[in-house]
């Protein structure tokens, strides 16, 4: 029971409840908004994940890069010191 002085003055008048229908629509909004929630965080976590992946992947191909490189400046060197002490 509410207190209603606008409408009763100080009379205790019964609030009516909502009816089952009516709480089975807010339990499914509910619902919807927290899988939409639960959707988004995984689409966030996923996103996260790609990304340290791609940047996993730059790293290796930087290193191999290096790698590459130190490889080709050692046959030049190599090349070198033939020339200059066994013309």
């Amino acid at each position: 029971m509410m207190r209603c002085p606008e409408k009763c003055g100080k009379q205790w008048r019964p609030v009516q409840g909502k009816s089952d229908w009516e709480k089975q629509k807010e339990e499914e909004a509910k619902e919807e908004v927290g899988r939409r929630w639960e959707e988004k965080e995984k689409r966030k976590k996923q996103k996260k994940g790609k990304i340290v992946e791609v940047k996993k992947i730059a790293k290796e191909w930087e290193i191999w890069d290096e790698e590459e490189e130190a490889a080709e400046s050692e046959t030049k060197v190599r090349k070198l010191v033939l020339e200059k002490f066994y013309p």
